[in-house]
């Protein structure tokens, strides 16, 4: 009896249609007595009967459509296991959790905390994901490879907090997931099959690939002709010689995919590339022979998911459109179809922090993006988590998988269980998105526009002063020759009179640059 009153409750939706249902059976009823009861009927009372018996016939039919349809929603919903808010376990015949395991194929292309962020979000809707990870120095055996790789398999993970204990428990100085991951490989005999494997023992949504198996390098060459070798030194490098990343490279350039990258790829129906640092975990990807060409081949849709802020000593000064034509000429035109970008306002407080840090908000430079032939899609991304601004992963997660429903619409599948479970799902977390949205604009009412572009990064304040001083001296050395010309000029006209007189040099402009 109990359980039949949750089916009551307000948050149920159910009594709004039992109402309608009643109301029309009452009408129904109101019109077969009339006629029972009626001895004479007119032509007029004949026809308010009609009337009055169809619109309870109507209203009948269509409490019953919505209240199986809200009975099957709350089912759903009650046996999803993967709804992050605390829920009573309903038993359904209707439900079948195949519905994740046949859901769409998603592959998510990065590293670091940005890859994390998508795969947090999407492990909401399909079961059917594989993160593909940036790897560098020694393959596998990197312990900041290992960071990356673990800290993806706690994202995909049903309770995240359970799983970050687990894999940093600390035996005898040793942590756990570094002797999981050794013997594993001993067991396996592949570095990727143990990582693969931690999707049945640790019962984890989707699965973890790290992009090649070889010993690698992450390497950068700059603008003034400086290699650097050292993926951790690239930052530090770069802002101290004030010289840009010309171009990102790996060494060996001839290194191999690893096993079930390319077939993943090859069978994805989306295909996410970022957001994250994007000369250190994104770009290094897409330069591993056979990556690039399998996603310009695939025909799934191929979305970049824009950074919030740029990286002080990697993309200083660098708009939307920098960000995407450093991967297309580093990877290839084709390997982008829509770009997803943040439109959100953020808190100015947060913003200053990251000026100081030579961070500055990415200048969303659209009508440059759209001269590629690249389609936009506007989120509200931005989010605060432990005071540093993040990505939202539930908005980033609902726009990919909104372009998967809207093709499942174009093919005519609106009546497909996947079709279903996917819109179930998107307008659930559009309530919750749209909650957030509402405390973060109470956040910043009195405050000034955020979008609008913050200092300048530390970077480009030193190559200011570096100009300054350059342009400085050309004048100060161009003033200089020009008064010592003068005085020539008046001491040779009184001295010298028939001598031609001497033309001051040329104001110095190179000093410029």
């Amino acid at each position: 009896m109990k359980s039949f009153f949750k089916w009551l409750k307000s948050e149920a939706k159910i009594k709004r249609w039992i109402l309608l249902i009643l109301i029309g059976i009452v009408l129904v009823c109101y019109g077969i007595s009339k006629i029972l009861v009626t001895q004479e009927m007119l032509i007029k009372d004949l026809v308010k009967i009609a009337i009055c018996f169809v619109i309870g016939f109507t209203i009948t039919v269509i409490g019953i459509v919505f209240i199986q349809k809200r009975t099957l929603e709350m089912l759903v919903q009650e046996s999803d296991t993967r709804n992050l808010e605390k829920k009573e376990n309903v038993s359904s015949l209707i439900f079948n959790k195949r519905v994740y395991d046949q859901g769409p194929k998603i592959v998510v292309i990065g590293g670091g905390t940005g890859l994390n962020t998508v795969l947090r979000g999407l492990k909401n809707y399909t079961d059917n994901i594989t993160a593909i990870v940036t790897v560098s120095d020694y393959g596998g055996t990197n312990s900041s490879v290992m960071d990356d790789i673990k800290d993806s398999i706690r994202a995909l993970s049903k309770d995240e907090n359970q799983m970050s204990k687990l894999l940093n428990l600390s035996m005898d100085n040793i942590k756990f997931s570094d002797i999981y991951f050794s013997a594993m490989q001993e067991v396996c005999g592949n570095f990727t099959k143990s990582i693969e494997e931690a999707k049945n023992i640790f019962n984890i949504t989707g699965r973890v690939l790290p992009v090649t198996l070889d010993s690698v390098k992450i390497c950068a060459e700059l603008d003034d002709g400086t290699v650097i070798e050292n993926k951790d030194k690239i930052s530090q490098i770069v802002s101290e010689k004030i010289s840009k990343i010309h171009r990102i490279y790996v060494a060996p350039t001839n290194c191999r995919v690893a096993p079930g990258v390319v077939e993943a790829i090859s069978e994805a129906d989306s295909i996410v590339i970022g957001p994250g640092s994007l000369f250190t975990n994104v770009i290094p990807n897409l330069l591993v022979p056979g990556v690039s060409k399998a996603i310009k081949e695939s025909k799934a849709f191929k979305i970049y998911v824009s950074n919030i802020m740029t990286e002080a000593g990697q993309t200083d000064n660098f708009s939307l459109s920098d960000h995407i034509k450093a991967i297309l000429e580093h990877a290839g035109n084709d390997i982008i179809d829509y770009c997803i970008y943040d439109t959100g306002e953020i808190i100015p407080e947060y913003i200053r922090k990251y000026n100081k840090e030579g961070s500055e908000l990415v200048e969303q430079d659209v009508s440059n993006v759209k001269g590629m032939g690249i389609k936009l899609i506007q989120r509200n991304l931005s989010a605060i988590e432990n005071d540093s601004i993040r990505h939202n992963p539930e908005a980033i997660a609902t726009a990919i998988v909104e372009l998967i429903c809207d093709d499942l619409k174009f093919n005519d599948m609106q009546n497909n269980a996947q079709f279903y479970m996917l819109d179930t799902r998107i307008k659930d977390t559009n309530k919750k998105v749209k909650k957030s949205q509402k405390e973060k604009a109470k956040a910043i009412k009195n405050s000034k526009p955020s979008r609008e572009k913050g200092k300048s990064s530390k970077f480009f304040e030193k190559y200011n002063e570096r100009i300054e001083s350059i342009r400085t001296s050309g004048k100060k050395g161009a003033k200089k020759e020009t008064a010592k010309s003068r005085v020539t000029k008046s001491t040779n006209i009184k001295e010298e009179p028939k001598r031609a007189p001497r033309k001051a040099p040329k104001r110095n402009t190179k000093g410029k640059h």
